[in-house]
């Protein structure tokens, strides 16, 4: 698999409708569970991928988002749409990861940004050019929340108003948050 993958926009527009899907786990938790995951587990973990960077710690959070989606189907509003609560879900356990590996990090004084960008550069699963390399490094300094705007909205193509839903965030603020993210990522891409 490769960090650098366009769009993933191809899979929001699901085979099944959330309706459907909804009626299979009704009909059979498990296999309609399958069919959930079927649909949303690459672009789940490329968004979690781009905000862990390592593609094992992706896999842990896209382990951790897809039993929360399980043991809470129920609870799902049915008022909003499915990819933004399954993307709401991911983007709160990559923050916790985050923020979990923030404090346990033990590393140099260098910081969290400088290992990361160490260990991404000698990742198997990086197959990305050194443009993409420099792009990554860049969006690792970025502030979490700055971080999951960009990727989102650079790479998923999501809407504002759809951020707005997975991020409890006003839509204004999503805007201004993606404005300082690129600002900051050109700001690094020209002093390189």
């Amino acid at each position: 698999m490769s960090l650098t993958y366009e769009s993933n926009r191809k899979y929001l527009n699901p085979q099944l409708t959330d309706e459907q899907i909804l009626e299979l786990i009704q009909l059979n938790k498990d296999g309609g569970f399958r069919s959930l995951m079927h649909q949303f587990q690459e672009p789940i973990y490329w968004h979690i991928r781009r905000m862990v960077t390592l593609h094992d710690d992706a896999n842990d959070v896209v382990q951790n988002t897809f039993i929360k989606v399980y043991r809470n189907i129920e609870k799902f509003n049915r008022d909003s749409k499915m990819y933004t609560w399954i993307y709401r879900i991911a983007t709160n356990e990559s923050l916790t990861f985050l923020n979990k590996r923030k404090k346990i990090q033990t590393e140099a004084i260098d910081g969290d940004e400088y290992s990361l960008e160490n260990r991404l550069s000698s990742d198997p699963y990086f197959d990305g050019n050194a443009a993409e390399l420099i792009l990554q490094k860049a969006i690792l300094l970025l502030p979490e929340k700055q971080k999951a705007v960009f990727n989102l909205r650079y790479y998923d193509e999501i809407s504002y108003k759809d951020m707005s839903e997975m991020l409890d965030t006003s839509v204004g603020a999503l805007k201004a948050s993606y404005h300082h993210a690129v600002k900051k990522i050109e700001g690094f891409i020209k002093r390189q």
